[in-house]
């Protein structure tokens, strides 16, 4: 059954060699009881190591039923090792938060087929623990506990079992029980090896090696008899399938998952710490992101208001002694100026001139202080600002004078409430006005409330409402995105030329590109999303560092029960 030639088996300690095992050499034949004797330091522990396959030679022949298996790799010895071997430990190694009926079953999770699940049942009850299947081992006296680890190392069938003191810690009633179940367990043919230091245990064996300074210094017999011999077919380790679909078991990663959630259960405080942290760090994510999108699109909205492809053309101050004149006492801009560079320049599409001033507007008890923009037929198109409810004036109301009126949200819901205005009279600066359509809803800014304006005809507001001969600005719409410099450029030389500017006074108007802005706040806009997608990631990455934190504390926590997973 067991085979070992000229064994060795040395740590390495830097550059300091231990010799733990010097060349043994043993069998053991099936169906023997074997205790292995020895002071501390002779190597026993060690071969019990190497002899479990818990451990491997640094040089010779270890055969177990024939099989060499000292150059196994560690998977194919776990797998042996489940087939052939069971443990039973001075300290009984069992698991704290588990049943004994949980821990015997336990090495049926790592087992490659399928088995009874009343066998754990069936064996606490052969070692007089029918009454504690639910028990766990805070529950249980030192005996009850070792026959719990004897059962579970019965749980897989094994034909060999390894003991490595197993009364060490029992008080002398329980090791005399401990004893004769293992003596029982010899009788049915199961290979029994302990490791002890006491002769009492040792001369109820059948076979007593005695170990010194890493070699067999005894071998003696205290039974000439022959054990008697029980057939055993030792199957080869399954290799296992390469690949993770190939290797998926559903019983097994149905246990699995019974395994996660009952670890979780078992450190609620410490799961739910784990489980906020990465909430909080995803919360952060999605939070930041969704601002910085809903950010990005306020701004496009506000764009979008602005209208695209745009040049505006304002009257300039002067400047004189670092004091500035009032603005358009070098230049001021007419309705014609605007017909004459829709005229001149093929690359402008249309043009809106605009003129502006505060007007009290009234209707019935109601008044409200707003501004009111005179403007062209164009502006609708060019600004994006199509009534949503209603219509936009004419070039034909234009040209008549027309008292009718575009309403901005905050001058409606001011002056009527809930209540409809189209086809209502308002009176702005005692002037009765028609109102005609509702403006759509362009939002507040810091500096003013876009949707707090009145729009009316140009001609009117120059003429019957402000006084004003001359406009305050000139939208132009530039067909091409392309050539909006170009456009820009030659507008400004051609403007120079028609007010007759010299090149010294370059600052008489100015000319506002509406792309540059709008650039400018997109760019403004993708940089904040950045700062706060980084913002987030950081949140994350911290949260994610804390979970590897009480992961680590977890799995050092849990190293003895990883290694007892292993051994069994």
């Amino acid at each position: 059954m067991i085979d070992i030639q000229n064994l060795t088996k040395i740590y390495r300690m830097g550059e300091v060699e231990v010799p733990a095992l010097r060349g043994v050499g043993l069998q053991i034949e099936q169906g023997e009881f074997v205790a292995i004797m020895g002071p501390s330091g002779s190597g026993k522990s060690t071969l019990m190591h190497i002899l479990g396959l818990l451990d491997i030679p640094s040089s010779g022949s270890y055969r177990l039923f024939g099989q060499e298996v000292s150059k196994l790799g560690e998977e194919e010895l776990a797998a042996l090792r489940a087939q052939t071997i069971g443990f039973i430990f001075q300290q009984f190694n069992l698991l704290p938060r588990t049943t004994a009926l949980e821990n015997v079953a336990l090495p049926l999770l790592y087992s490659p087929h399928q088995e009874d699940p009343e066998r754990a049942r069936r064996l606490l009850e052969e070692v007089g623990l029918e009454n504690r299947l639910l028990h766990k081992p805070n529950e249980l006296s030192g005996g009850q506990q070792q026959r719990v680890a004897i059962a579970r190392s019965l749980i897989n069938h094994p034909p060999l079992l390894l003991a490595d003191e197993p009364t060490g810690n029992l008080d002398s009633a329980s090791e005399a029980e401990i004893l004769k179940i293992l003596t029982a367990l010899n009788a049915r043919g199961i290979t029994v090896v302990i490791v002890t230091h006491e002769p009492e245990i040792a001369a109820l064996t059948h076979r007593v090696i005695r170990m010194r300074d890493g070699v067999v210094q005894s071998d003696e017999r205290t039974r000439k008899e022959k054990p008697p011999s029980f057939p055993f077919h030792q199957e080869r380790p399954e290799k296992k399938k390469k690949g993770f679909w190939a290797s998926l078991n559903p019983r097994e990663t149905a246990q699995h998952f019974k395994q996660a959630f009952r670890a979780l259960l078992a450190n609620k405080v410490r799961s739910g710490l784990s489980l906020l942290g990465i909430l909080i760090g995803v919360a952060s994510l999605i939070a930041m992101l969704a601002l910085g999108e809903g950010a990005k699109v306020s701004i496009e909205q506000r764009l979008a208001s602005l209208g695209t492809n745009l040049l505006t053309l304002r009257p300039g101050s002067r400047r004189m002694m670092g004091v500035a004149l009032e603005q358009g006492a070098v230049t001021r801009f007419t309705p014609e100026d605007a017909r004459e560079i829709e005229a001149a320049f093929p690359t402008v599409k249309r043009t809106a001139a605009s003129v502006a001033g505060r007007a009290q507007a009234v209707f019935g008890g109601q008044n409200w202080n707003t501004q009111v923009q005179g403007t062209t037929a164009n502006y609708a198109e060019m600004r994006a600002a199509q009534p949503v409810v209603g219509r936009f004036f004419t070039e034909e109301e234009d040209k008549q004078r027309a008292r009718v009126a575009v309403l901005g949200q905050t001058v409606v819901r001011e002056l009527f409430g809930s209540a409809g205005p189209l086809g209502e009279y308002i009176k702005i600066n005692k002037v009765n006005f028609q109102v005609i359509g509702i403006l759509p809803e362009k939002g507040a800014t810091t500096f003013r409330d876009e949707d707090d304006k009145i729009l009316i005809p140009l001609l009117t507001a120059m003429y019957r409402l402000l006084g004003k001969d001359y406009v305050d600005s000139i939208d132009i719409e530039v067909s091409d995105p392309e050539a909006i410099s170009a456009t820009e450029q030659a507008l400004k030389d051609f403007m120079m030329k028609r007010k007759r500017v010299p090149a010294s006074q370059e600052d008489s108007f100015q000319i506002r590109n509406m792309a540059e802005i709008q650039s400018a706040l997109s760019e403004t806009s993708r940089t904040m999303s950045v700062l706060l997608a980084s913002i987030a990631a950081i949140s994350l990455l911290v949260g994610g560092i804390g979970i590897m934190n009480i992961m680590l504390v977890s799995v050092t926590e849990r190293t003895h029960e990883i290694g007892l997973r292993k051994a069994v």
